[in-house]
Formats: C-alpha cells, sequence, structure tokens
C-alpha cells in the first residue's frame, strides 16, 4: 500500500481513502477506522474457517462489527478494541465455538494479542 500525505491507496486502486487524525466532525478516515475495518473484514473471514473446521455453515447475516479506541495515559497513546459478533440462527454455545476458533486463527487477531486491550463478545 502506497501513503501520501493525507491519503492512502492500495498499489491495485481498490483502496482510495483520505485520511485524518481522530476526533469527530474530521473529513477523512482514521488510522484506528482503518484497523477497525481491516480487523472486521479478516475475523469475518476466519470465522468462515473456523466453521467450516466445526461442521457448520454461518447464517449470511453473521456481522462482525469493530469498535477500536484511541486512548491516552500517562505512558502515552494506546488502543483498545472490542469486536462485537452476531450470530443469528446458530445456539450460544456453537457460536461461541466459532468465535473462539476464529480468534485463534485470525491474523489480525495474532497481531494483537499483548499488544492491545481487545475483547471479542457474542452479541
Amino acid at each position: 500500500m502506497a501513503a501520501a500525505t493525507g491519503t492512502a491507496k492500495s498499489t491495485d486502486g481498490e483502496l482510495d481513502v483520505k485520511l485524518t487524525t481522530p476526533g469527530k466532525g474530521r473529513a477523512g478516515t482514521n488510522p484506528e477506522q482503518l484497523f477497525a475495518a481491516g480487523w472486521s473484514a479478516c475475523f469475518r473471514s476466519a470465522m468462515d474457517l473456523a466453521a467450516k473446521e466445526i461442521g457448520v455453515t454461518l447464517p449470511s447475516e453473521t456481522a462482525v462489527d469493530a469498535d477500536v479506541n484511541l486512548n491516552l495515559d500517562e505512558d502515552g497513546f494506546f488502543l483498545t478494541a472490542q469486536l462485537n459478533v452476531t450470530v443469528p440462527g446458530l445456539t450460544k454455545d456453537v457460536a461461541q465455538a466459532v468465535i473462539e476458533r476464529a480468534h485463534q486463527v485470525c491474523p489480525y487477531s495474532k497481531a494483537t494479542r499483548d499488544g492491545i486491550e481487545a475483547s471479542v463478545t457474542l452479541v
């Protein structure tokens, strides 16, 4: 991905966004939003793999919504994240098993281990 001042563009041209700093009311996408979108998409794909391993099919309405926040304390800036997963039509136990397996295999989830405060919740 090539990045220029104020924009981020993928080499294939599929992604072309104006970048901004975090905060409300600013034109553009901030890094936390990009991370949330990437993690959501990756986790959703990992759920497909996990469901296949377990022997179930995820409903098309399955959704992963990420909330990534930039925080500041005495040590500096840090991220926190929450993935909210909706899996209608599966029992809670089966859905939780899919989510737990997806969290083990998702590359974004792996990258966040011990790096940011993150949780994954079935909603």
